[in-house]
């Protein structure tokens, strides 16, 4: 289960006012939990690690092994947003990092950008490996998704044919409407739906996260039982939650002492991606109506030698919350060296993780030293439960936080501004009278 430490807080801020806070975190525990709080008709997140179904962890595999035997080794996952990056996050933790293992196909991610020379690098590819496609949007007219996926779909129906690559292309949508969907039941691709009550930076464990990391061959049974057991911890209403803890004390940290930015701190690269779920889930969450506290990030060891400065002697207006993973899945010993010329025969003997551990606990002191509040989110180890379990407790902690900061957690009118002028720039119809006006502008 997720563990939570508030110690590296404890020397910045009065007692008096955590439990303010932790007061105000279980006004907004009540809220979600009642659901009858702003934005309250994109709840259906809460139950899905006890709601999804046997029979569609069972179709997931089935697409699984239908591709297997077509000797598929390419997956194209097209998506943006909350439509890829959970399922990256969990394909990145799981992987190895160097190989992957024989039977099992490569997952890419597209859609996700709209960079000439990435989706030419990535056709080159797509035009040669033996390939397939899951694409995941809501809609369908998503601009960088379909761009994207009118690319591929392109290529695979001239390389196999339109029948056979209807077979290679899985489609995760609306259940009822939507272009994608009617396209889906046009050409007759096997479909998943994205449920209406979730939206999607909180759709990791639904068929738009499931479906790609079953095809990375991993276990979404582990890690649905992952998010149910801590569901069922975060069930129990009290002080100590470790829910109502991570959201009193980063709204105290912001309210009270002027912490605007948050960073997520971890110290494996595996997690880079955990990363940037986080982000776009507190971003898109609390970002609005002039409030909100910026998401950042930083891996370590790595960081310490470009962000580590800033962290430690700049601008006095974050706060850490470090990611520890308790235990390395493997194991690698410092070896002993006749000459010791680099002054490391000290550490012979040592695991590597152990070094790890004890920069991360030098990090902690130093920055605590420099004014940088410090939480700890712990877990066990990097696997499907674990994961799981970390997916499951920031989005609760995320909406009860986004209710103590007084804003609705599941909007985000701010993402259409962007794209409203796009389509001028583009010619898109509908869109010519707002074209002159923005070209004058820029």
């Amino acid at each position: 289960m997720v563990k939570l430490d508030l110690g590296g807080c404890s020397s910045f801020v009065k007692e008096s006012e955590y439990k303010e806070f932790v007061g105000k975190a279980l006004e907004a525990y009540d809220v979600l939990q009642a659901g009858n709080g702003a934005g309250n008709d994109f709840l259906g997140w809460k139950t899905l690690p006890v709601d999804v179904s046997e029979e569609l962890v069972a179709a997931c595999e089935a697409v699984r092994d239908n591709w297997k035997g077509k000797g598929v080794d390419l997956v194209t996952v097209v998506g943006i947003g909350g439509s890829y990056l959970g399922a990256r996050c969990a394909i990145e933790a799981l992987s190895h990092s160097f190989v992957r293992p024989e039977g099992v196909p490569q997952v890419v991610f597209a859609g996700n950008n709209l960079s000439e020379d990435y989706i030419a690098e990535l056709m080159d590819i797509v035009e040669v490996r033996n390939s397939a496609c899951v694409v995941i949007s809501k809609s369908g007219t998503t601009t960088e998704p379909a761009v994207a996926f009118r690319i591929i779909k392109d290529c695979l129906e001239r390389r196999y044919g339109k029948k056979e690559a209807a077979e290679r292309i899985v489609a995760v949508t609306d259940a009822k409407k939507g272009a994608l969907k009617t396209l889906s039941t046009q050409e007759g691709y096997k479909t998943f739906v994205v449920p209406d009550d979730v939206g999607g930076r909180f759709s990791v464990l639904t068929p738009v996260g499931l479906l790609p990391i079953v095809l990375a061959g991993f276990d979404i049974r582990k890690m649905l039982k992952g998010a149910a057991d801590e569901r069922a911890e975060l069930l129990n209403r009290s002080e100590a939650n470790a829910v109502v803890g991570y959201a009193a004390m980063r709204n105290l940290l912001h309210s009270k002492y002027g912490k605007s930015v948050e960073i997520l701190v971890g110290y494996n690269p595996k997690l880079v991606y955990l990363a940037e779920w986080w982000k776009q889930l507190y971003g898109e969450s609390e970002g609005k109506d002039g409030k909100g506290i910026f998401p950042a990030s930083v891996t370590n060891t790595a960081d310490l030698h470009s962000m580590g400065q800033f962290i430690q002697e700049g601008s006095r207006v974050m706060f850490e919350t470090v990611i520890k993973v308790e235990n390395a899945n493997r194991s690698v010993v410092i070896g002993s060296d006749p000459q010791d010329l680099d002054g490391l025969n000290y550490l012979a003997g040592q695991h590597v993780e152990h070094c790890n551990a004890m920069a991360g606990l030098g990090v902690k002191v130093a920055h605590i030293d420099g004014g940088v509040p410090q939480m700890g989110v712990s877990i066990d180890k990097i696997d499907e439960y674990n994961l799981g379990a970390i997916f499951y407790f920031f989005e609760f902690a995320c909406g009860v936080s986004a209710y103590v900061l007084g804003v609705n957690p599941f909007n985000q009118p701010g993402v259409e501004a962007y794209k409203k002028n796009m389509f001028a720039l583009l010619r898109k119809p509908g869109y010519e009278a707002q074209t002159e006006a923005i070209l004058k502008r820029i």
